[in-house]
């Protein structure tokens, strides 16, 4: 945020930013009683998408970039799940996960992008 590096430019960076904020939107509507379940994993797991994306650009060697963008992946699949279940629970209706659904799919094409497969 105050570095203004590059890598704040990148699509898959402002779009995984999104994504954490529209997870903090959703599960904002979830039961009180998920604070600490559901609504902390969602909340986590979006916030290691864009943390991971912000580490993996950082880095010099191709491995270790390549290894954050997994892990980013990784975690955009956890939301993506997490979402499901929500959904299944009736924490959430899938007509207002439009931007939601956007962004995951966003995320996950251009991470998978990144890393090549």
């Amino acid at each position: 945020m105050f570095l203004q590096l590059s890598h704040t430019q990148k699509p898959v960076y402002k779009d995984s930013s999104e994504l954490v904020s529209e997870c903090y939107r959703i599960t904002a509507m979830f039961p009180k009683d998920e604070k600490f379940a559901m609504i902390s994993q969602i909340r986590r797991a979006a916030l290691s998408v864009h943390l991971n994306i912000a580490e993996g650009c950082s880095r010099r060697s191709e491995t270790e970039r390549i290894r954050y963008f997994e892990i980013a992946r990784g975690s955009v699949i956890e939301v993506d799940a997490a979402i499901g279940i929500a959904i299944k629970l009736d924490f959430c209706k899938m007509e207002s996960l439009c931007k939601m659904e956007t962004l995951i799919l966003s995320c996950f094409k251009q991470l998978s992008a990144l890393i090549g497969k």
